[in-house]
């Protein structure tokens, strides 16, 4: 089963008001989502985004945001570079893919003989 993580791409704090506390301390984060398993690593190109008060500690949702907030999310959506989306492949792939490659050259070697 694969794994998910969100990892950090960006950080910002804000001085915007907190729309429950009215507190000028909100940090706004964009993640973008990899996909660990046994045989790659995927960077997929989901990028996600939160804002938290730091005061209160509740997260802000797009259904409460001022202008002022809409405005400098904007700005920083713009500003972010997520990696782009690719897969690589472990090293268990790769042993795997050769061990195949071995099991077929040898069964194609005893067919072409007919030691069987």
């Amino acid at each position: 089963m694969a794994k998910e993580k969100l990892v950090v791409i960006k950080e910002a704090d804000l001085t915007n008001n907190c729309p429950e506390c009215f507190n000028q301390d909100l940090k706004l984060t964009f993640y973008q989502r990899h996909t660990y398993g046994r045989l790659y690593d995927r960077t997929t190109k989901d990028v996600n985004h939160e804002i938290k008060c730091k005061k209160c500690n509740s997260t802000i949702y797009p259904v409460t945001w001022t202008e002022d907030i809409e405005r400098v999310y904007e700005y920083y959506q713009k500003m972010i570079a997520p990696d782009r989306a690719s897969i690589r492949f472990t090293s268990l792939f790769y042993i795997l893919t050769l061990l195949l490659i071995i099991l077929v050259a040898a069964g194609a070697y005893i067919y072409l003989e007919g030691i069987i």
